[in-house]
């Protein structure tokens, strides 16, 4: 039997090499809210001359954010006309390179392409999604196991800049929001959809139905899951409303009707060009709602009161009249963070909504979500400079790295240590030097 005090230094080796090898799994993360346990991760790397480990190029531009596994690292990227699946060492070394599909294209003035969504892996497997419709797994090891166009089963995309939606891995399930329709024509109604991820078949398919109206039937946004405290669902998010889903049928559990105003969340006149882009945010207790243009955010509280139309209901913790337009809340510590486009940083409560402060962090456009690690918000700019605040309720900006001009618009991330980057020409793995 083991005394005490050495079953206390197991369990603290046990919970320290957990830390280490932690994954990132998906585009938000191994609890899909951005956060990482890790330690020791750089704040400063340009400057100080140090701390970037590799790089190594890619074959073009996309907004996909890379995924980690071990020692594998998956990321989609345009490579001309062709769309790929490329998997690389933690060593920065490439080991192999699928194209998936062809008819990469150019959205919204060259900002965005066809590589837009990210992929998600469990280790073994690696699933690709593309804006072109073709949907995909591969092992580990890069031998193709299914593949098919989504847009063949479900109907032809119909949206402005392209379909940027990143499909979320749950246990055997991976789940797709397909949320667009004709500007301006009659309402076409969106699907939300369960897929069994070892063979791609269909385990659920339902309607979502909205009011939306124009442009505001586009909604670029991703699902979401919350799995806190027992209590577990799917978060859809577009076409003027927030839908929860159950995860074994796709039952609608729960809708935020009143994004788009008027109404008591949105005082101002219907906006017929008011779509989604970021998704939610989700902590234990709350799921914070982002829209668009002059839109509100809206903490929304689980458990008992999260049921049916909650718009008028006590599900309703707080709203606030400013929200991001791309980068998804990261919450942390009882503490919301919004970044907005234009480079500013709004902090509120996360009991409250109270605003803690509202600072510039850099002028110019920001397409990330924050990530949290080890006291520290990392984000990145268009114009490459990944800004680091420290966490808490004084605003602080520790460094400013500059990438040499390499834009970003792939969401920080971190794994087993080491600070991935992606900006339009390369990865970057950025950890502590020896």
């Amino acid at each position: 039997m083991l005394r005490p005090a050495a079953a206390a230094i197991l369990a603290v080796l046990s919970l320290t090499q957990t830390a280490l090898a932690e994954n990132w799994p998906q585009w938000r993360g191994p609890t899909h809210n951005g956060i990482s346990t890790a330690k020791n991760i750089p704040t400063e790397w340009v400057k100080a001359a140090k701390n970037v480990a590799w790089r190594a190029k890619l074959p073009g531009p996309g907004g996909a954010t890379p995924v980690i596994w071990d020692d594998r690292i998956y990321v989609t990227s345009a490579e001309g006309d062709n769309l790929v699946l490329m998997c690389f060492s933690t060593d920065g070394q490439e080991l192999w390179r699928k194209t998936v599909t062809d008819g990469n294209y150019s959205a919204r003035a060259g900002e965005g392409n066809a590589a837009s969504p990210s992929p998600s892996t469990d280790g073994e497997h690696v699933w690709c999604f593309f804006g072109t419709g073709v949907l995909a797994c591969y092992t580990k090891d890069g031998d193709e196991v299914w593949k098919f166009d989504v847009q063949d089963r479900y109907g032809k995309f119909d949206i402005q800049f392209g379909m940027t939606s990143t499909p979320v891995l749950h246990e055997d399930g991976l789940y797709l929001q397909l949320i667009h329709g004709t500007w301006g024509g009659p309402y076409k109604v969106g699907k939300v959809i369960r897929l069994n991820k070892a063979d791609g078949s269909e385990v659920w398919a339902v309607d979502r139905p909205s009011q939306a109206d124009d442009e505001c039937k586009h909604s670029y946004a991703s699902p979401i899951l919350y799995d806190f405290g027992g209590q577990t669902f799917l978060v859809t998010h577009g076409a003027d409303c927030t839908v929860g889903h159950d995860l074994a049928t796709g039952a609608e559990l729960w809708r935020l009707d009143g994004l788009n105003g008027p109404s008591p969340l949105n005082q101002r006149r219907y906006d017929n060009t008011f779509r989604m882009v970021s998704s939610p945010g989700v902590a234990p207790g709350v799921v914070v709602v982002t829209t668009a243009k002059a839109g509100p955010v809206v903490a929304v509280k689980s458990g008992e009161s999260l049921s049916g139309e909650i718009l008028n209901s006590p599900a309703i913790q707080w709203v606030v009249d400013k929200t991001p337009d791309v980068a998804c809340p990261l919450i942390i510590d009882g503490l919301v963070y919004l970044l907005m486009n234009e480079g500013r940083m709004l902090c509120v409560d996360q009991a409250t909504g109270a605003e803690v402060y509202f600072q510039r962090v850099h002028n110019a456009q920001h397409r990330t979500s924050p990530l949290y690690a080890d006291g520290h918000v990392y984000f990145a700019s268009k114009d490459g400079i990944v800004t680091v605040l420290k966490h808490g309720r004084e605003f602080e900006i520790v460094a400013e790295n500059d990438m040499n001009g390499e834009g970003i618009t792939a969401s920080p991330v971190v794994a087993n240590g080491t600070l991935y980057l992606r900006s339009a020409d390369a990865l970057y793995a950025i950890r502590a030097a020896d």
